[in-house]
């Protein structure tokens, strides 16, 4: 049984999906749609930056989903089709997108919104977020709460075993690590995120968020999403749109979505999009799957083969 996973912030690069947008008119009709959709040129910034305005999270976000569903739509036409579908934080929309829960068009618009309400939520330079390496999620949740004091610092994303990011402010992220040290953490990695996603401090992007989302107009998911704020598959359209409501400040769970799939009898992992961070986890967290991340003609290619040869059906 064959799963779709879909990247969050952090993977893009420039020149992502130009290739294939150059190779196969389904990639490169995305592309154009998602230009039309915005009203301006995301292929352009995606295909040639400059870096520096494609890493701005107001810009990143539609980017990825832009290529994530160019990849998915190019995989579908050639017959591979997921029974299951989940995505890490910002992915999350990209499998709805999949699953038809909302339209393509409104989702581009929906996340440059999420980006510029999450961006402008912490004055850049006061939150943090850091990789916790080496110590359970347990551990980390305990130097969190020994060294926030007044200030706010929790874990952000459970990605793997040994793999939980932290967020807050910038002071709380830095006592949080030297604690998480102490209690037998083998490395802190800060991370080069330009806002604390994932914890108490996007509550007011929450807000500002939330009465869009509920807005749109969305249909019952044709395939279930595992949402990362349970590790539960929705199934319906409001339970969909309240899962990524509470996404914004929750934490991603992604340790328990990846188990929740396998548990439902998925086997073969295609990561869809941009990066192989996913890919990565994916494996520390199951290590009998068998996971292909498809971002390149080759990757799509090899996931065809991979489903040909058996790896999994729909």
């Amino acid at each position: 049984m064959i799963a779709f996973i879909f990247p969050g912030q952090g993977s893009q690069r420039v020149g992502m999906g130009q290739a294939l947008a150059e190779a196969f008119p389904i990639c490169r009709d995305t592309f154009a749609e998602a230009d039309a959709a915005l009203g301006e040129p995301l292929s352009t910034l995606c295909f040639a930056g400059p870096a520096e305005r494609l890493t701005l999270t107001e810009n990143t976000q539609p980017a990825i989903l832009a290529m994530s569903v160019a990849v998915a739509r190019l995989l579908q036409s050639r017959g591979l089709e997921p029974a299951w579908l989940a995505g890490h934080s910002l992915g999350e929309y990209s499998a709805h997108v999949v699953a038809g829960t909302f339209s393509f068009a409104d989702a581009l618009r929906i996340v440059r919104q999420r980006g510029r309400f999450m961006q402008e939520a912490v004055p850049v330079g006061e939150g943090a977020m850091a990789a916790v390496l080496g110590a359970d999620a347990e551990v980390v949740a305990r130097a969190c709460a020994e060294a926030a004091g007044d200030d706010v610092v929790s874990p952000a994303n459970l990605n793997a075993p040994g793999q939980v990011v932290i967020a807050g402010s910038a002071a709380a992220v830095a006592r949080a690590g030297e604690r998480a040290r102490a209690l037998g953490a083998r490395r802190v990695v800060p991370l080069p995120v330009s806002a604390p996603f994932h914890c108490a401090l996007m509550r007011p992007a929450e807000a500002r968020l939330a009465p869009l989302l509920r807005a749109l107009e969305a249909r019952d998911p044709r395939l279930p999403v595992v949402a990362n704020v349970d590790g539960e598959p929705k199934r319906d359209r409001a339970a969909a749109i309240e899962a990524l409501v509470r996404q914004v400040s929750a934490p991603v769970q992604w340790e328990a979505v990846v188990k929740r799939l396998a548990s439902e009898g998925v086997r073969t992992y295609v990561e869809v999009g941009p990066g192989s961070v996913l890919a990565g986890l994916v494996k520390k967290i199951d290590r009998e799957a068998v996971v292909q991340s498809v971002e390149d003609e080759a990757g799509v290619a090899a996931a065809l083969s991979l489903a040909e040869g058996g790896g999994g059906g729909a």
